[in-house]
């Protein structure tokens, strides 16, 4: 791969590996650290890919490894980011900043299922690929997903 093209993929896949590193870190400095590690590993890669589709396909299986690495060292459990505490997202519509924070507050699992669902348009056989799971396992944590999100917001509506 040379320049050109890497400079090409990062600039069509950049917001979408950001965006799969954001839910799966909950914070922004893990999710610059995860994209960044996801960019390097694809320059290292020596192998092509098939087509545009695999390649995004292995960027976000890569971003969502490097999320679930992280997750794993015991220190980072325990951290807490200041700047995370104190900036928020803004909204134009507060229905979407009441969703927003609903899909946040859900475990990792769960929020990775939505977010690649409904967020980057894969389907559940396309999502089982990607992390590595059956199909049976990805509709229950879409169903579980819904049924929680549907819990917090009907008591946020009510």
């Amino acid at each position: 791969m040379d320049k050109k093209e890497y400079e090409r993929i990062i600039k069509s896949y950049l917001d979408a590996v950001y965006r799969v590193a954001l839910v799966g870190c909950k914070n922004n400095s893990d999710a610059e650290d995860v994209v960044q590690n996801t960019f390097i590993k694809l320059w290292e890669r020596k192998e092509s890919f098939k087509d545009e589709e695999h390649l995004r396909r292995w960027l976000i299986r890569v971003a969502v490894n490097e999320c679930r690495s992280l997750q794993r060292t015991p220190w980072k459990r325990k951290l807490l980011y200041i700047e995370d505490m104190t900036d928020e997202p803004k909204f134009s519509l507060p229905e979407r900043s009441e969703l927003f924070y609903a899909v946040m507050e859900l475990d990792a699992k769960y929020r990775q299922v939505v977010l690649l669902y409904y967020f980057e348009d894969y389907n559940v056989r396309e999502i089982a690929e990607i992390m590595k799971l059956s199909e049976t396992a990805i509709q229950t944590r879409l169903l579980r997903a819904r049924n929680k999100l549907k819990e917090v917001l009907k008591t946020e509506w009510d």
